[in-house]
């Protein structure tokens, strides 16, 4: 069945699968998207490279051929070549994740430094031209011309096609909560289509979660080669021994199915997992969050570059929502509360004001109408809000004075969010790893659903930041953030 130009992983509503037919049809649509994306790179290459050599070489007409034919061609080839050589055209990583960019910019990278190496090499005057101007505009087309393509990839995978196939194993608790994260996140290409318990049944007999039990344990590699899973994820249960994996891992052999085993550690993951073979032995190694060092320190310079940017950006919008609160309402046009920041020392925060005077005294009586999250307090139609408070909150426009917190240093532009001292003071251990870190402006709860989060999914989200913070993860919650904003999710 094929819809939307690509050929549909899943049959009709009410169908069945053939035995073979999964495997198939998912590989035909991930080598159709594969080519596309190669496609893509290299139209994207050869057009800012025919586009720069032909502006440049056209007033050196007479050495054309010479000094900006060759070069020319040979950008264009060590480019392609760098984006084979690391491998940022393989399926695994396109389409989801931070990978994808990140391969893409080793790649450009790479092609940079054997470009001026050459220069160098051949005494070539030009050389500068295509390090300094090809190289960064092939960057920027090629990382756009992906997103795009990802964006119709996602949507895609919304609305239940180009997914793969997974067929879990695990206990029924670990299996419920992956099936509600796929279900979760669509975006993210997997569908778990059967499931294999220790016992072989689920909680509602032959399901769990609406999913099929298909078997025991023992019995996975058999149904993936009848059936063709394209991914077969281990999830923790008493069963699965060193051993059993490892026989697990031969019996697939032969198979088109990607084994993921999901680690003890759930929440740990991205730069601090790195897998190492000591004395012949396979281990995860899990290295210390880093809190201080050269990173931080580079975070911090570009946390404080960025608020002088954007506060420069917004000065005009900011200026006009300030006359528009106080021409709504009596008071200030700045809200200021108490956080709690780095390492529990408290700060002022400054928001607009997007609620009448006296809202916090007003608070008391709205308590047992509270539909916040564990101990944040929030309303989806709460009375104090004013009409231009509204659009500021849905838009995240009331926080842009936060830039200031962030140009002081209590706050970054990516972190937990930042709470009440109220809030704090009924941690846990476990919950105060959250002040290991300056709270954001933004985070993974922000592009994560915000007020629509319960509140142990947004304390989870908050720990795995602090976890797994690096710079590519900040840039790709930057660049979510636009998103999230502008649809207005989970913001009242």
């Amino acid at each position: 069945m094929r819809q939307g130009g690509l050929v549909s992983p899943f049959p009709p509503a009410g169908g069945r699968v053939a035995s073979g037919e999964i495997s198939r049809t998912t590989s035909d649509w991930e080598q159709r998207y594969r080519r596309t994306v190669i496609t893509s790179d290299t139209v994207a290459t050869a057009f800012v490279v025919a586009t720069i050599g032909n502006f440049f070489g056209a007033r050196d007409a007479a050495n054309w051929h010479e000094k900006w034919g060759i070069l020319a061609f040979g950008t264009e080839l060590l480019v392609l070549g760098a984006l084979a050589v690391s491998r940022s055209w393989a399926p695994a990583v396109l389409g989801q994740g931070a990978e994808e960019f990140r391969r893409l910019g080793r790649s450009l990278l790479t092609a940079t430094v054997v470009l001026a190496l050459g220069g160098i090499a051949l005494t070539s005057r030009n050389i500068k031209l295509w390090i300094f101007v090809a190289i960064p505009a092939i960057a920027l087309v090629t990382m756009t011309a992906r997103y795009l393509l990802r964006l119709w990839l996602h949507r895609q995978r919304n609305e239940g096609r180009c997914l793969r196939p997974v067929l879990a194993a695990g206990s029924p608790a670990t299996l419920r909560d992956l099936i509600t994260r796929t279900r979760k996140f669509p975006h993210l290409g997997w569908r778990v289509e059967a499931v294999c318990t220790t016992d072989g049944l689920g909680p509602d007999g032959d399901r769990l979660d609406g999913v099929p039990v298909v078997g025991r344990l023992t019995d996975v590699a058999g149904h993936v080669h009848r059936d063709g899973y394209r991914v077969v994820a281990v999830t923790p249960d008493p069963h699965w021994s060193p051993d059993r994996l490892k026989r697990l891992a031969w019996n697939l052999e032969g198979s088109d199915a990607e084994m993921i085993v999901a680690p003890v550690l759930m929440e740990v993951a991205g730069p601090r997992l790195h897998v190492d073979a000591v004395l012949g032995i396979p281990l995860l190694r899990v290295s210390m969050p880093t809190f201080t060092g050269g990173r931080r320190a580079v975070k911090g310079v570009v946390d404080r570059l960025g608020a002088v940017i954007l506060l420069m950006l917004f000065a005009p919008l900011m200026v006009f929502v300030a006359l528009l609160v106080l021409l709504e309402s009596r008071g200030g046009a700045f809200y200021r509360q108490r956080r709690v920041g780095r390492d529990g020392r408290e700060f002022t925060m400054l928001k607009f004001r997007t609620m009448v005077a006296g809202a916090d005294a007003a608070r008391a009586e709205l308590a047992d109408l509270n539909e916040g999250a564990g101990p944040l307090f929030k309303l989806r139609r709460d009375p104090r809000v004013t009409r231009v408070g509204s659009v500021l909150r849905r838009y995240s426009i009331d926080e842009l004075p936060q830039l200031f917190n962030v140009l002081t240093g209590s706050m970054s532009l990516v972190g937990p969010r930042p709470p009440l001292p109220e809030e704090t003071a009924a941690y846990g251990p476990d919950i105060r790893r959250r002040l290991l870190v300056k709270p954001g402006l933004t985070g993974l709860w922000q592009i994560s659903g915000r007020s629509d989060l319960s509140w142990e999914e947004a304390v989870r989200l908050d720990l795995r930041y602090v976890e797994d913070w690096s710079l590519a993860l900040d840039t790709v919650i930057l660049w979510k953030t636009l998103r999230a904003v502008l649809y207005g999710q989970g913001a009242y």
